[in-house]
């Protein structure tokens, strides 16, 4: 299992060199106006090219060294590999079309994620068998497309989620790697040594990216890196729960709360004022920290000053994500105390958002 993660490292690491090298003249077409940018100069946004290289590789090998060599490694991997990786890219190449063009509009990027989540489904049968609440479990039975539609709107939505709080260097890819290695730790708790292989390898690819982007920011995830890590972690959760009745359908809903409820507060918010959920704005929860909290950072070069700051951001949402993925690990088969802390966390997202806002943050808070 380590040999395959290392591999999926090594070879996202050197794509993401080459991107890093070569990958400067697509930048330029990123205006310097959009709301989302807070850094100067021009960076590439193909980092979904070295997540994807890493992924497929450390996935076929391990898929090679089943077929091959008897599984020594007990990967208990084999061809179906082909089918995450064939199901992965209508979502996957359409965010980086855009990411290479800026030219695909929202909604011809949620459609092409509605296609994976439709292909995740048959071609991996892949449903949710159960909500954890027994009077909601009781109707899934009566409505059989039910389990499967919101495996569907899972790997549609989550995507679209991580690209939402890929904001900050080292921010979305931190917490994809938390989430990855918390599913495997919960897989391999029950057994399920092959989920726990492919999400280890997504966990070592991002290990790979984030050389490059933290804390230098040299290249960017863009649409096509926050589609991969949404992709294969909603494929993955939903996996992980349907094949193992003992573990609670809310333990990936804690892990991903924050992505989540990001998105979900931001259409809100959005409605409220307005706006249509499309279109992007700076009112992210981690925007909202870099302008009114990240602000003592002195340097005399603008571009160095704004990394700076930029670096300074993720370290707040690390530890906030950790208010959700520490107690998922410690509580994975109970419901209840689940959505006990989905619940806390809600709250505490609400709070902190609104302190934010009017301007009321502890001065410890900000380091004075």
């Amino acid at each position: 299992m380590l040999l395959v993660a290392f591999l999926a490292f090594l070879v996202s690491t050197l794509a993401a060199a080459a991107v890093v090298r070569w990958g400067h003249a697509r930048a330029r077409i990123y205006g310097a106006d959009m709301p989302q940018r807070f850094h100067v100069g021009d960076v590439p946004r193909l980092g979904g090219v070295a997540l994807l290289a890493g992924v497929a590789v450390g996935w076929g090998a391990g898929a090679m060294q089943t077929a091959f060599f008897g599984d020594p490694g007990s990967l208990r991997m084999g061809p179906w590999v082909g089918l995450w990786a064939a199901v992965m890219l209508p979502a996957v190449l359409g965010g980086m079309a855009e990411d290479a063009t800026q030219r695909l509009a929202v909604r011809w990027r949620l459609l092409l994620s509605a296609v994976t989540g439709v292909l995740a489904v048959w071609l991996l049968d892949l449903e949710v068998p159960r909500l954890g609440l027994s009077w909601l479990d009781a109707w899934l039975p009566r409505l059989p497309w039910l389990g499967a539609a919101i495996a569907v709107l899972a790997v549609t939505g989550l995507p679209h989620a991580f690209n939402i709080i890929d904001g900050y260097n080292g921010l979305a890819g931190a917490v994809a790697l938390a989430v990855c290695l918390a599913l495997a730790h919960v897989a391999l708790q029950v057994g399920d040594r092959s989920l726990a292989v492919m999400v280890v390898c997504m966990a070592g690819a991002t290990v790979g990216f984030l050389v490059w982007n933290y804390p230098r920011g040299l290249l960017f995830a863009g649409d096509g890196g926050a589609y991969v890590w949404g992709v294969v972690i909603a494929i993955a959760s939903v996996s992980l729960v349907q094949r193992n009745p003992e573990v609670s359908p809310w333990f990936p809903m804690l892990l991903l709360v924050y992505p989540v409820w990001e998105t979900l507060f931001s259409i809100y918010r959005k409605l409220a004022r307005g706006s249509s959920p499309g279109v992007a704005d700076a009112l992210h929860f981690h925007q909202l920290i870099y302008r009114r909290i990240v602000r003592h950072v002195f340097d005399k070069d603008i571009s160095r000053r704004m990394l700076k700051r930029n670096n300074r951001t993720s370290p707040y949402l690390w530890g906030f994500t950790l208010l959700t993925v520490v107690p998922a690990v410690l509580v994975w088969r109970s419901t209840w105390l689940l959505m006990l802390f989905c619940l806390v966390f809600v709250v505490l997202y609400v709070l902190a958002y609104l302190m934010i806002v009017r301007f009321k943050v502890p001065g410890w808070i900000q380091g004075e």
